[in-house]
């Protein structure tokens, strides 16, 4: 019996092979004015988000001054709910993803008093739950990104000491697999954006050393396909190859990332892209934090320490 056949793309000859960074900062200049085309009505319901991605990718490109910075001050502000939690967009119901959205912007900004921090701080403070999990908003959803979402926010506050991070550890690795990778709950199979979350999780709270690197390493490594794409531990992968494919998924046109080669841009796989070529060692780019993607210089000036380094 054949096994299910791994889903891969061939990387097209005429694909770019140099990084065509001008023509991402104007893609992303361009994306926040388009408010009457369907593209960007239609992710109203992540709005926050994609604000942060596009800011974020532009601090690393070295252009966020083209960005209107009261604009995008007083929208954060219009979006945070009197519980203290920060909704997607104006009108929007309040989210742990939203809040950290919210809270990474006003980093970049150091801006962190244009909203009530200690109403943000209560928000999640209510959010966490007995057995250390946190639910994403009221509706009750459990997930380990959640618990990533809570650590990342308070940590950027100064307040982690805010939530009982002893039962938010013994939860996250509740969440460990034989494979050495994490699911979303206890009994979920790995996943990479899980692992993302909770290996993060893990460095903000300084326990990075309940993890077992070689196995969780082998996990990751094994995602890469043939193309050089991700489906980790840096000298597990190709990493010539993986520079290689991230190029490829550039719109030479356009500007901006797809998640393939071909496929549509959008600001989510061009903050990622670029993200994972500073990753990669490119000195175009500024240096990223791998724990809350964030220029490494924004968490500098922050004063927070987390063990990716050491890692």
């Amino acid at each position: 019996m054949k096994g299910t056949p791994i889903k891969d793309i061939v990387i097209p000859d005429n694909a770019p092979k140099t990084l065509l960074l001008q023509k991402h900062v104007d893609y992303i200049a361009a994306y926040g004015g388009k408010k009457d085309e369907y593209e960007y009505s239609i992710t109203e319901y992540l709005r926050m988000s994609g604000i942060y991605w596009g800011l974020t990718v532009m601090d690393l490109m070295g252009h966020l001054d083209k960005m209107n910075k009261n604009e995008v001050l007083q929208f954060v502000q219009q979006c945070q709910h009197e519980c203290g939690g920060i909704g997607a967009s104006i009108g929007h119901d309040p989210h742990l993803l939203y809040t950290l959205s919210a809270v990474q912007i006003l980093t970049l900004y150091d801006s962190l008093d244009t909203i009530n921090t200690d109403k943000v701080v209560e928000y999640i403070q209510n959010l966490q739950q007995d057995d250390g999990s946190f639910y994403g908003d009221k509706w009750g959803e459990v997930d380990t990104r959640f618990s990533f979402c809570a650590v990342a926010c308070l940590s950027l506050l100064g307040r982690l000491e805010a939530i009982d991070v002893d039962k938010a550890v013994e939860f996250v690795l509740s969440c460990m697999n034989f494979d050495g990778g994490f699911g979303c709950r206890p009994g979920s199979e790995s996943h990479s954006g899980q692992i993302y979350c909770c290996v993060g999780f893990l460095a903000i709270t300084g326990q990075l050393h309940h993890i077992n690197a070689d196995l969780l390493g082998w996990w990751l490594c094994e995602r890469q396909l043939p193309s050089g794409g991700l489906n980790g531990k840096l000298h597990w992968i190709d990493k010539d190859k993986l520079t290689k494919f991230i190029l490829a998924c550039q719109d030479d046109e356009t500007g901006g990332f797809a998640d393939r080669p071909g496929d549509m841009v959008d600001p989510f796989h061009t903050l990622f892209g670029i993200a994972g070529l500073s990753l990669l060692g490119d000195e175009t780019i500024k240096a990223v934090n791998p724990v809350f993607c964030l220029p490494e210089s924004v968490i500098q000036r922050t004063g927070i320490s987390d063990q990716a380094a050491s890692f």
